[in-house]
């Protein structure tokens, strides 16, 4: 498997846990308000780019999903509203986040659609072919070796199932990319300390978008891979973009 530059980008430099750990406990640690974050520091629009993504799987209906990087279930439970599968299951690594979750989908009596359990990207516990198809926002920069997860998400696809994955980017227009650069560098750091006393985490959102392989390089991996009909939507001036791929 290839390395990738943003697979060794750790929210804690010189520490001695994996990445998969220092992540897991960095999401712990701002669980209780990674929902207020989102919605804040994005002024809402996080919620229409989860929403767009989700529409490139209307034409496939799928009965089964699979939702990596859970989190706390905000496009599991879209997922449930908008394309009426009959089960979805999410996975994650923070049990703080998945704690949380299960909170927002016993409120929204969605139990017997919503199953969130504690699991890696990179290690799957389901069957080949499993699910019609799998969604990640804003986990694939996480994940701690980027080809094994893709990898192991195109397995539990079943033929013709797809994959639709939302993740940061960097725009490329002059003055929002300036913007851009300065809201993440100053403003979402200072508001993360300010709101969840850990600035590193959104320290770390920036270094691992900077180091991303965005665009048509992300792409270009899931063809790699083996993924079919491949492409990418960038969203709000190139902020955020859609990938999807078939198996």
């Amino acid at each position: 498997m290839v390395k990738y530059d943003h697979d060794s980008v750790m929210p804690e430099e010189g520490s001695d846990l994996s990445k998969k750990e220092q992540v897991a406990g960095m999401f712990d640690s701002i669980a209780y308000r990674y929902d207020f974050l989102n919605r804040f520091l994005s002024a809402g629009i996080d919620i229409t780019w989860r929403k767009n993504a989700l529409k490139e799987l209307k034409k496939l209906d799928p009965k089964k999903i699979l939702d990596v990087a859970t989190g706390t279930a905000d496009v599991a439970i879209m997922a449930t509203n908008s394309l009426h599968p009959e089960k979805i299951i999410g996975i994650d690594i923070s049990d703080g986040m998945l704690n949380f979750g299960r909170k927002k989908i016993e409120k929204l009596n969605l139990g017997k659609v919503i199953e969130l359990v504690n699991g890696d990207s990179e290690t799957i516990n389901f069957a080949d072919n499993s699910f019609d198809a799998v969604t990640v926002a804003f986990g694939v920069r996480n994940f701690q070796n980027l080809e094994k997860g893709l990898s192991e998400i195109k397995r539990v696809l079943r033929p013709g199932g797809k994959l639709v994955v939302l993740e940061f980017s960097k725009p490329k227009t002059v003055g929002i990319k300036q913007l851009y650069n300065v809201y993440m560098k100053v403003v979402a750091p200072g508001m993360g300390k300010l709101f969840s006393k850990n600035r590193n985490a959104y320290k770390y959102l920036d270094e691992s978008i900077k180091k991303f392989p965005e665009g048509k390089n992300f792409t270009t991996i899931l063809d790699n891979l083996g993924y079919r009909n491949t492409y990418c939507k960038p969203q709000s001036l190139g902020i955020c973009s859609i990938y999807c791929g078939e198996k």
